[in-house]
């Protein structure tokens, strides 16, 4: 390529690249946490758009640069708009613009939801395997029958071998049985059934992965969890403020979680600080926390999802493509002069 073309990748191809590289995708994630936490990234704060009178629908620009044998810069540009679903369409759609880190120049523009729900998906797995150290997990719970928990369940059986059942819980009963109907397909015949309450996932399943469309907190006890489960707080705004000063947190990034009226966000306002967040998911995986603060605690991850492990993934697919010689290259799509 010269510094006038832009490499296209599609959904199919992106879908196609990264088809048996869930544990590339996992190392990806982790060594671009390990990067940011060394400080060899730039993440300003991710900027939401938002329409009047609408609470609901969004866009999300996530810029980053993440430097330590990465070197790539560049924005996901991500609406979620949930009603999308009802119309028989994907509640996300994204693309991820990568520039050169060399004159700026924009070099590929990639299909960004699939890197998105593989990249989430792939954090939460690896949060869970670092949380759960030398633990058994035999039954983990997913509240939310939508795509992120279905690549999160396809990781967590990458990261926790041992896992013999996934208990769904979702709003829809109708949505959740077809999720769990389809999911021994993903993973790999691992046996899935429906809770027809949210309780009944909480009390029998010691790994819980929330990804849900809530926008305000909906879960004021975890009293029923058994003895140090693990919470995967992916949607973020699920438990309340109260919930969460009393449990074990662990963040991927303090300044990012606390915004944009996360359940850690409203923890820190109810608080007055942020002691309640023991450390990041970076520190756990350097040796410098450890991974549980108490064996008998509820240990919450909540992760704001950062733009970094966006660039970590699209960085893995574009370089494959670039070796396939795969993708729709434009010729002059910027100007000569």
């Amino acid at each position: 390529m010269d510094d006038s073309q832009l490499l296209i990748l599609g959904g199919k191809d992106v879908e196609s690249l990264l088809a048996g590289r869930d544990e590339e995708v996992v190392d990806a994630v982790r060594l671009a946490y390990l990067a940011h936490h060394g400080k060899e990234s730039s993440l300003p704060h991710s900027t939401f758009l938002r329409f009047p009178d609408d609470q609901t629908n969004r866009i999300i620009g996530l810029p980053a640069y993440l430097g330590d044998g990465f070197e790539v810069a560049g924005m996901k540009w991500i609406a979620s708009f949930p009603g999308n679903v009802g119309r028989g369409l994907p509640r996300a759609s994204a693309v991820l613009v990568i520039n050169s880190c060399e004159n700026g120049r924009p070099q590929a523009i990639l299909e960004g939801s699939v890197i998105s729900a593989r990249r989430t998906a792939a954090s939460a797995a690896l949060a869970a395997a670092t949380l759960r150290s030398g633990e058994t997990t035999p039954r983990v719970g997913l509240v939310g029958a939508g795509l992120i928990n279905r690549e999160t369940a396809r990781f967590l059986t990458e990261t926790l071998p041992g896992i013999a059942e996934f208990v769904v819980f979702d709003l829809d009963r109708a949505r959740a049985q077809a999720f769990a109907d389809g999911l021994p397909r993903v993973t790999g015949a691992v046996e899935a059934t429906v809770a027809d309450r949210l309780e009944a996932v909480l009390e029998s399943c010691a790994l819980v992965a929330f990804a849900t469309t809530a926008a305000t907190p909906h879960v004021d006890d975890l009293s029923s969890c058994p003895r140090g489960t693990t919470i995967l707080h992916t949607s973020l705004r699920d438990l309340a403020p109260e919930v969460i000063l009393g449990c074990d947190n662990v963040v991927d990034d303090p300044d990012h979680v606390c915004r944009a009226q996360t359940s850690i966000h409203l923890a820190e306002e109810l608080s007055g600080d942020r002691r309640f967040i023991r450390c990041t998911l970076a520190e756990i995986l350097e040796g410098t926390a450890p991974p549980k603060s108490d064996p008998e605690a509820v240990t919450v991850f909540s992760p704001f999802g950062l733009g970094i492990l966006d660039l970590a993934v699209g960085k893995l697919v574009l370089d494959l493509a670039r070796a396939r010689g795969w993708g729709t290259l434009l010729d002059s799509f910027l100007p000569t002069s």
